[in-house]
This record gives structure tokens, sequence and C-alpha cells, in this order.
């Protein structure tokens, strides 16, 4: 059943793409190609894509690095570069549901593939798809590394990913928390290496990037929108103005990172999946821009909820998440009004413009209260808690 229930996902998602008119857009695979073209003459962070919909200009925001490894696709046909891409992202998108269950100690090919059919049309997947974005193959590389016993393995694949796109870098946070030492050290060395590549490739863009635009959130796009769901782009949505590294954010970020302890530790070390979706999902909070097709751990977090150890309410916690994902409240705010920024909206718009957030926050506290640890203690035992 699995099997044909993917494919039946897949022709949908590929008849959208290819059939439907203005069903993909690819607009941020051509900021990925177009850009990274432009770097042979100097213009990386000069480069504008003028899209025909939506009419906003876009610019290259990741690091010089990224820049590097896309070059090779503006000598492929785009047609060639665009259907390559959605075809990794399928892989990418596979390959994590299949190390999710492994993490759980639970290898099943068809039921990877019954949440790839299923997460194909999460709304953060939907729009990997639609825009051509890279958060499945830096999910995937991830988890790969977690998944790996071969501490050079796991510092390359966290090094490599960071390169190409800073987010990643959280996941160092795990690592060093694991106490994988050697892997923190060899991802930090990989790091400065695709760093100190950059800039001899590139010299002064890659300079540029890493003295005047590295923490620019200005220039990746509007902050205060529906579509950043993150601590700062909600507070942000609700007060009606960025709120920059106010006390607001910071007393936000400082909770939420107290929430995100106290939930690593209840999880435990024999939960390496918990422990890092729990970690990733913190860095989604905590980061300036977090877009909802960066929201595609959304996928292996719904997994760890439904399939993993027993906890009280753990399933209906993951389920919730499926329904949150193929919902998307933020989305749908957004397009109701011109331009994402709604006025005199009810309450129920500012809640639903903030529901990834508010649901992460909630399911943080959520594992910091009800864990095994704390499940084991509820229980009868002839021994004491710790």
């Amino acid at each position: 059943m699995a099997p044909y229930l993917l494919a039946l996902s897949l022709a949908a998602r590929f008849a959208v793409t290819y059939l439907v008119p203005n069903g993909t857009n690819f607009i941020d695979l051509h900021v990925y190609v177009d850009g990274a073209a432009a770097m042979a003459h100097g213009g990386l962070y000069d480069f504008v894509y003028h899209p025909a919909t939506p009419p906003l200009p876009l610019q290259f925001t990741y690091p010089p690095f990224a820049a590097l490894m896309f070059f090779p696709l503006h000598l492929l046909p785009f047609w060639f570069v665009g259907l390559g891409w959605q075809l990794g992202i399928v892989a990418a998108l596979y390959g994590s549901a299949d190390l999710t269950l492994r993490l759980l100690g639970r290898p099943d090919v068809r039921l990877a593939m019954a949440w790839t059919a299923l997460a194909v049309w999460f709304e953060p997947v939907r729009h990997l798809f639609e825009l051509g974005q890279i958060g499945a193959l830096l999910m995937f590389a991830v988890l790969l590394a977690v998944n790996t016993r071969r501490w050079w393995a796991a510092g390359l694949l966290v090094g490599l990913a960071a390169g190409l796109k800073l987010t990643p870098a959280v996941a160092g946070l795990y690592f060093a928390g694991a106490r994988r030492w050697r892997a923190v050290l060899c991802s930090a060395v990989v790091f400065c290496a695709t760093v100190a590549l950059s800039i001899v490739v590139g010299g002064a863009q890659a300079r540029f990037y890493f003295t005047d635009l590295l923490g620019n959130a200005d220039r990746v796009g509007v902050v205060d929108t529906p579509m950043n769901q993150s601590l700062r782009g909600v507070l942000g949505y609700l007060a009606g103005h960025d709120v920059h590294s106010g006390p607001p954010l910071v007393a936000a970020i400082a909770g939420t990172a107290a929430l995100t302890a106290l939930a690593w530790w209840r999880i435990g070390a024999a939960d390496p999946l918990g422990r890092i979706v729990v970690v990733m999902t913190f860095g989604l909070l905590i980061s300036p821009i977090s877009w909802t097709h960066h929201w595609v751990w959304m996928l292996p977090l719904a997994m760890w909820l439904v399939l993993g150890r027993p906890r009280r309410g753990a399933r209906i916690v993951g389920w919730a998440w499926v329904v949150l994902a193929y919902l998307g409240a933020p989305w749908l705010v957004t397009f109701a009004a011109a331009g994402g920024h709604l006025t005199g909206r009810p309450w129920y718009a500012d809640v639903a413009g903030s529901l990834y957030v508010l649901a992460a926050v909630a399911t943080l506290a959520y594992l910091a209260w009800v864990s095994p640890r704390s499940d084991r203690c509820r229980a009868p035992s002839p021994r004491p808690c710790p």
C-alpha cells in the first residue's frame, strides 16, 4: 500500500508543478543559480532577481560557499536543474524519514514511504517544491550526522551544511550536549575551511558577506510577517513592527532556552532523535528569520512523537503537528490580506499567524513536563526516582 500511496502523492505533486499554471515558480532556485553565476564577475551580492510573480526583488543571501556549490548549475538547462532539484527534495524527504525510523530503532522501508507521501503535502514542504529550496537536503545531512558513529563524518556533514546555510550550525549544540567533542571540533574546522575557500575564490564578495551582511535580517526579507515563524517574527507581527533585539525578544529567547534545556534533560541521552529535534526546533525559534519552509523539521518531530517511546499524550501532540503542517495557517493568514500585514485583525488571526511558534513553545513545555524520565517517576518502582 505504501509504495502506491507514495507514487500517487508524487504524481499529484509533479502534476501541480508541470500542469497547473504558475503551480511552481522556482524563484529561490533562480536566485541560487543566477546569483551564483553573477559571482564570476564580482556581482554575487549585488545580484537581484525580479520574478514576474511575486513582484519583489530577491537577492542572494546565503554564504559565498553556497554560491561556489551552486555555480556549476548555471551551465545546465534550467528545466533540467528544476526537475533534478525536485527529485532531490523527494530523495531527501525519504532519506530523512528513513533515518528518523532508524534512530527510533525501527527501520521500515514501507513506513518511510508512507511518511514521505504524507510529508509531500506539508505546508513547509509544499514551499520547498514551489520555491526550489534546500531545506530538505540540510535536514537530511543533520540527521545523517546524528545517525553516524564516525566523528569525522558527523563533523563533515554539519560543517558543510553550515557552510551552505548558517542555520544548520545550531546542530552543534546537540553534539556538544552529547559530548561528541571530536565531531564538534571537526564541524568547526570544516566550516572555517568553507569560509577560507570562499574568501580565496570570492575575494571581496566573501569578505563583504562576513563583515557587512552577516546578521542583517532586513536584507533577507520583511521580518514582522507571519511567514517568518521565529520568535522575532511573531513578536514583530503581534506588535506591528520589528522588535529587533529589544527586551521582549531577549526575554522570549531566555524562556525558550530554559524550556529547551529542561526538555533536553528530560528526554535523556538514550533518545538522540528526541534531542536533535528539540535542538533544531530551538534553532528555528531563536533565528531572526525562520520562513515557513524552514519548518520542514516538522516531519521528524511528528514521527518521533507518534512513533517514539511511549509518553502520555505524545501521539496526540504528534498528530496535531501533522494537522498544523497540512493547515499551513501562517500562509493562509499572510495571503488573507494584501502584503501579509493585517490591520484591525481579529484575535484568531493573531493566533493563526503565530501558530508554528506557539505550537513549538507548547511542545517544548510539554516535553519538559512529560517525558520518559517523568513517566518513570510516576510509575510504581521499587527504587526511588532521581
